[in-house]
């Protein structure tokens, strides 16, 4: 096998700037910023450099535009590793735009989802499928196209010999849909929710249980907590790991970063409760520094 890792989703620059003191005041009101950083954005795409630096060979399938963002999209992931022969190239849609605005441990964010939507299970070439060893999707719930197929992607992959892993990130519609959702969590080795998600998802007050419903329909369920750490929840039991104490200076891309340890320290044989520790640590090493990208671990200071 040439490729460890096949990531599927989302891909765009992040205009990130911050921290800014809140409300947010309209008028035509000018305030300024300590920072502003543009860096790679995309759930899927931090994901995939993430993995990457810790040293799995990654491609990644999704769409771009035609234009310059789309350049600095590819270019970037290029850059770190990730093979883009997969990333198509939209004729007629842009490239998705991200601006985040950082205020303290939160984070407002803004995206022109562009040719985002357009994103389809037909983009992603059937010869990667059955040549990998792991596949993982994100951002669910902004590529509606690419959510109907994914079920028959991820079947595809595992009749294939992969594993699976999915992470929905946020729907900013509010919807949760778990009509489309729960096909793909039957064919889904890792869910990797964070602790908002997966009580959205499920309507359900405790973090806990809220990931032992979603566990029952199939998946092992890997809930990212923020400064708690987080856990696994295999349907009955759960194990637990704590975050590593950084000088944060953004957590934009953090979770991304812990799929990348978590689906890298599984490929690399680890059981589920050093996964979850190395995942924990990566996620928390991603904040020392702005964007998505530019701490994120190798695989010698994760395992350290």
């Amino acid at each position: 096998m040439t490729i460890d890792l096949l990531v599927i989703g989302d891909a765009n620059p992040d205009v990130v700037v911050g921290p800014v003191a809140q409300p947010i005041l309209f008028g035509q009101r000018e305030r300024l910023v300590p920072s502003g950083s543009l860096v790679l954005g995309g759930s899927a795409s931090i994901m995939a450099c993430g993995a990457a630096r810790l040293g799995l060979r990654v491609a990644f399938a999704g769409r771009v535009g035609d234009d310059a963002a789309g350049a600095f999209v590819r270019t970037a992931l290029a850059d770190r590793g990730v093979d883009v022969d997969a990333l198509v190239t939209d004729p007629s849609l842009p490239t998705p735009l991200t601006t985040i605005l950082t205020s303290g441990d939160d984070r407002a964010i803004l995206t022109s989802a562009g040719c985002m939507p357009s994103t389809a299970a037909t983009d992603v070439p059937r010869s990667l499928l059955r040549s990998v060893r792991h596949v993982h999707a994100g951002s669910f719930y902004l590529m509606p196209e690419l959510a109907s197929g994914l079920a028959g992607i991820f079947k595809e992959a595992k009749a294939a010999k992969a594993t699976t892993s999915l992470d929905p990130n946020d729907d900013p519609a509010g919807k949760w849909d778990r009509v489309v959702l729960d096909p793909v969590l039957r064919v889904t080795d890792y869910f990797l929710p964070n602790a908002a998600e997966a009580l959205a998802l499920t309507g359900h007050h405790s973090v806990e249980d809220a990931a032992g419903i979603l566990a029952r329909r199939g998946p092992l369920v890997v809930v990212k907590n923020g400064a708690e750490g987080a856990f696994a929840h295999n349907g009955s039991r759960v194990i637990t790991a704590p975050a590593v104490k950084v000088d944060t200076v953004d957590t934009v891309g953090a979770g991304d970063s812990f799929d990348a340890g978590w689906v890298a320290a599984v490929l690399n044989g680890m059981k589920p409760d050093r996964a979850l520790a190395i995942a924990a640590t990566c996620g928390s090493l991603s904040t020392r520094a702005a964007g998505g990208t530019a701490a994120q671990s190798t695989w010698e200071e994760a395992t350290a």
